[in-house]
């Protein structure tokens, strides 16, 4: 029997969400006010930027329709839960990374709907591919915002007790992306060998593109150092889970085809940031 692969995927998004909002506090959500040109930068590269270079990709190489959509749904989720690691790796500026990645999954919440509402009605709905927008805004609420402000609350009455638990769900957070991707690769191996070739450089792409059009703005704007090696990761790196999630859920596209760019995409994505990271030690 196969084993349904959205029983762990959505744990996993929630607990990584939860841990999320254990690192948080107030300072977090004032710092677009402390550091408005590096904050305003970074997200406008992760909600603007990204989708549009995705637009791009996936017309210039032709990816059909449901792999399409998959690639403009990576595109569309917040930072990666693993980006502060990257840019604690990498010395940047881990507050600011925090902030990032708070700021785009709350935001991300309204604009992620809108575009693959918008997405799915030109590319998806002729091969029968359609997007319940209510269970989408259901089950980000459910998987992420409640998440979010949990791990929020009990940080701000708990802080003790939400650093220790941080501390174990921190090292679990790489892992559990992995062990994802390895049961959904199983699970889907002929499409995704089938397919590595286009998807590998569709989503190769996305990662180096996006990483080297951040490393643009950032020294177009004059952002320092810390910042800008923070918002390469910011941009270079999404939330591959939401993605795989929004895409296998019963209750969202059940689909397993939209699934496997993020699938190609968590797997590069830390190939390609580690050599970055390794870079800029050298």
């Amino acid at each position: 029997m196969k084993f349904n692969s959205i029983l762990i995927v959505l744990p996993i998004l929630t607990v990584l969400m939860f841990d999320l909002g254990l690192t948080l506090h107030a300072s977090d959500f004032v710092r677009i006010v402390r550091k408005p040109k590096a904050m305003i930068l970074g997200l406008a590269g992760q909600l603007i930027v990204l989708p549009l270079i995705a637009l791009s990709i996936g017309s210039v190489l032709g990816l059909p329709s449901a792999f399409f959509i998959g690639l403009i749904l990576i595109a569309c989720c917040p930072g990666g839960s693993s980006s502060n690691v990257f840019s604690m790796l990498a010395k940047g500026d881990v507050a600011l990374s925090v902030s990032l990645t708070a700021f785009s999954s709350l935001i991300t919440l309204v604009t992620l709907p809108v575009i693959m509402q918008f997405v799915t009605a030109r590319l998806g709905e002729s091969v029968g591919i359609t997007l319940p927008v209510g269970n989408l805004l259901k089950q980000n609420f459910f998987t992420m915002l409640l998440p979010i402000v949990a791990g929020i609350m009990v940080n701000h009455y708990f802080s003790n007790t939400a650093q220790k638990i941080n501390r174990i769900l921190s090292k679990c957070a790489f892992p559990a992306l992995m062990l994802l991707a390895g049961i959904f690769f199983v699970q889907n191996k002929d499409v995704i060998i089938g397919n590595f070739a286009s998807l590998g450089l569709a989503t190769g792409l996305l990662i180096v593109v996006s990483i080297l059009i951040a490393a643009g703005i950032g020294y177009l704007f004059r952002l320092q150092r810390t910042e800008k090696r923070t918002i390469v990761i910011e941009v270079g790196m999404q939330n591959a889970a939401q993605a795989i999630a929004v895409a296998t859920s019963p209750f969202v596209f059940n689909n397993a085809a939209i699934a496997t760019p993020a699938i190609v995409y968590a797997l590069l994505m830390n190939v390609v940031l580690l050599i970055y990271v390794a870079l800029l030690k050298k």
